[in-house]
């Protein structure tokens, strides 16, 4: 599949990590690019008993209103006025109301970028934003660190975290593009236990792809899967993880922790997540 239409979560504040990936990727690719930035309406505390004063309400409505624009205005200005087709989509996303708006928007894009969030600048509902983009947009997902963030996507060498299941097999398909592209392509198949899979599949059908790969049995002593797939990633130099989301029920891993909220709190290299 041809990477043509990106879209880019554009931060409210901070460095913006993602927005120079996004950017590098549409001119590398031949893509249109659109910043996406979201109006986020005030949020009044369940507990509160006694009635918000509208003027509370209309100056944080306000300052929601100029975050959004402020982000514009960055995508605006990093886009330039080279050869980039781009544009700009605001959401408004209204408190308890869902991300249905955001999802409607991203429902035809190739590929959504967003940046990791910080836990010292957060920006609103990052984790929600990230898995219903996942669950209910059917996009594949970039995430970009927020440390030491890359200004482009290095394609050297690229990690595909491979258990044989279906969100795996939809991540290594999404990526094929970046795969395509790289130098050196690792399977790696982290032993958590359980019956592993065979590499075999999935490099053949890398190879039908016209795609090299080579893969890498590790152990596991610790039970943590995110974290050996790191330490590869890390020692091989890699500039990319490819992998499926959520291989367990979101509460299973909310409860357990598992690989995707592991990778997504300790994320040391950008993440190519599908569903």
């Amino acid at each position: 599949m041809d990477i043509k239409d990106i879209t880019v979560v554009v931060d409210q504040r901070g460095s913006r990590p993602a927005l120079p990936i996004a950017i590098d990727l549409a001119n590398r690719l031949g893509g249109h690019l659109t910043g996406l930035t979201l109006v986020y309406d005030p949020v009044v505390p369940g507990y509160a008993v006694a009635p918000v004063p509208v003027d509370f309400m209309i100056s944080a409505r306000d300052e929601a209103i100029k975050g959004a624009k402020t982000a514009e205005a960055a995508f605006l200005a990093a886009v330039g006025t080279g050869g980039l087709t781009a544009e700009t989509r605001q959401v408004e996303i209204i408190s308890a109301g869902g991300l249905d708006e955001v999802v409607h928007e991203l429902r035809l894009a190739d590929l959504v970028i967003v940046a990791q969030d910080d836990p010292d600048q957060p920006e609103p509902v990052r984790e929600a934003l990230i898995e219903s983009v996942l669950f209910h947009a059917g996009a594949p997902l970039l995430i970009v660190p927020r440390k030491d963030a890359p200004a482009s996507l290095s394609l050297d060498r690229v990690v595909i975290a491979w258990d044989g299941t279906i969100t795996a097999a939809r991540a290594v398909r999404s990526a094929l593009p970046f795969l395509g592209a790289a130098k050196a392509v690792d399977i790696v198949i982290v032993d958590d236990g359980k019956e592993l899979p065979t590499g075999q599949r999935v490099t053949g059908y890398l190879k039908r792809h016209g795609i090299e790969a080579t893969v890498h049995t590790l152990p596991n002593p610790h039970k943590d899967v995110a974290g050996v797939l790191r330490e590869q990633a890390a020692s091989s130099g890699a500039g990319l993880i490819v992998m499926g989301a959520y291989g367990h029920s979101r509460l299973l891993e909310w409860i357990l922790g598992g690989a995707t909220r592991g990778m997504l709190r300790k994320q040391t290299v950008p993440i190519l997540m599908a569903h």
